[in-house]
């Protein structure tokens, strides 16, 4: 892979989105490490970890760690993808930009709709994920009567409404310009990333047993293969891993993107794969007992507040605490220009007002709104449900897994059409896989639809047994895509389009398109 070194003054930022079409309307005001963080707020291994891993554990035992780099491989491999991408088309919304930019309009339209629904449902899930964390540093922050934990109905209940206050918070931040939400982003990450070496260095230096307990099961399968309650841990992995893609959605507001975002995107892949490897090892090396069952259902703050003591724990705790707040900040930002792009191509009902841009904040002030508003409706509509977090998690990596594959998929066509290689040497792209980006391509179509049906297989004990909730993420993405479909239909017949034109693919999947 390479990044093309420049030879020339570095071209205007809003001269090169003019080619697309666009304005430029947002405030670019990001740098590198401004873009590195988008991306790993997004993943924020402190938080989806945290979130996770007593599910991961109670399903798959010790070894389910195993399912991490098994996950990393396919979605760094889409990161080496999006990567390529962020470089030719470095505009907000980038999911939806890119897809529709190399295969048609109407697959573009369904991958930008799918990320968007997999956004909101992604703020969502991290907002309810202070749960795992507040009650364990003060017992005040349990406003519900009963057990904190996030898969009681009480823990759930007690998580919407600390969860609907994060939201609230992250929209008023978000409106009022990215520059601050950047800042507090950055302050996050920088929080995130040491909270994450001391977490590493303290259950190394706590360690009880050697690395030869990443191979136990502790019997989870009984009599049966290992292999099916192996598949089903592997959604802690799945959730965690996806998001690098935020250093691309925020790229109207970047500074010289083209370089920026392709590096952001693959830097916050390889810190979050690294960072996260190393902390699901060292809590099983440091864990008082792999026995204890408080691994399946207190997770990371029980070896944390157990081995470390109640000081350093509580600090780390609270570490973990600013991390969720910094990644639902990314989150949601990621959300709204999505949202913001769509709209502003004409392509959602009310697109005049969603597209509108804040004169003095320049920021896509409605989008964030919605976003936001979605997000609390998702929240408060399972009120009540013990089954809230698994449900939640489980939609958020189906449907944005689908998403990806609205881009991997149309990415691998357009290498196997003749002449892809003087298309991508005469686009001058910054950042290019070369001879490597078929085999990723293809690791990342397979991967992403393995772990698509794997997470989306509707398993009782995972999903509950309440039929609604059984098939929970598969009724979620049937009705969005049907909802999509009657839009999508309606808003282009408005238009006077033929829906058969929407199917038709360019001739190009690197030459600029305008809306």
């Amino acid at each position: 892979m390479d990044i093309a070194p420049s030879t020339t003054p570095r071209e205007d930022d809003a001269d090169h989105l003019s080619t697309f079409g666009y304005d430029q309307e947002l405030h670019r005001s990001l740098g590198p490490f401004a873009s590195f963080a988008a991306g790993f707020s997004f993943v924020s291994i402190l938080t989806t970890v945290f979130q996770l891993f007593g599910f991961g554990f109670g399903f798959g035992g010790p070894a389910f760690v195993w399912t991490w780099p098994i996950v990393f491989v396919g979605q760094f491999s889409v990161a080496l993808v999006f990567a390529e991408l962020s470089s030719c088309y470095p505009i907000s919304g980038s999911i939806y930009q890119w897809s529709r930019r190399i295969s048609s309009d109407l697959v573009g339209w369904f991958a930008g709709w799918y990320m968007l629904i997999g956004y909101i449902v992604s703020v969502s899930a991290i907002a309810i994920a202070l749960q795992t964390v507040l009650p364990s540093v003060w017992s005040g922050f349990q406003l519900v009567s009963g057990s904190p934990v996030l898969t009681t109905t009480s823990g759930a209940t007690n998580a919407i409404i600390i969860g609907s206050v994060v939201i609230v918070l992250s929209t008023v931040i978000g409106n009022i310009g990215v520059g601050i939400m950047s800042r507090i982003t950055r302050v996050g990450v920088t929080c995130e990333l040491v909270g994450v070496v001391l977490l590493i260095v303290a259950f190394f230096a706590h360690a009880k047993r050697g690395a030869g307990a990443v191979f136990h099961t502790n019997g989870v399968a009984g009599h049966h293969s290992y292999l099916w309650p192996f598949m089903i841990s592997a959604l802690m992995a799945c959730y965690v891993m996806y998001g690098f893609d935020s250093a691309g959605e925020l790229s109207e507001e970047t500074r010289d993107p083209r370089r920026s975002a392709p590096r952001g995107i693959v830097r916050a892949m390889l810190a979050s794969g690294v960072g996260g490897a190393l902390i699901l090892v060292g809590a099983l090396l440091a864990a008082p007992s792999l026995l204890a069952p408080q691994l399946s259902s207190e997770g990371l703050a029980y070896v944390i507040q157990s081995r470390l003591g109640s000081g350093l724990g509580k600090a780390l705790l609270i570490d973990v605490a600013v991390a969720i707040l910094s990644a639902a900040l990314a989150i949601q930002a990621s959300a709204s220009r999505v949202l913001f792009s769509m709209a502003r191509d004409g392509r959602l009902p009310f697109s005049a007002r969603l597209a509108r841009v804040s004169p003095k904040r320049r920021t896509p002030a409605a989008p964030n709104i919605v976003v936001g508003i979605l997000a609390i409706a998702l929240l408060v509509v399972n009120y009540g449900q013990a089954a809230l977090f698994t449900d939640i998690t489980g939609v958020a990596v189906v449907i944005v897994y689908l998403a990806y594959l609205g881009v991997t998929v149309p990415r691998l066509a357009s290498r196997l059409r003749p002449g892809f290689a003087e298309r991508e040497e005469q686009a001058g792209v910054r950042f290019s896989l070369g001879r490597l980006g078929l085999p990723v391509n293809i690791v990342a179509v397979v991967f992403g639809a393995f772990f698509l049906v794997d997470i989306g297989w509707p398993r009782q004990i995972v999903y509950g047994s309440t039929w609604y909730l059984h098939y929970f993420p598969l009724l979620f993405v049937a009705a969005c895509g049907v909802v999509g479909a009657v839009s999508y239909g309606r808003q282009r017949r408005r238009e006077g389009i033929d829906l058969r034109d929407t199917l038709r693919s360019p001739e190009t999947d690197l030459a600029p398109r305008a809306p």
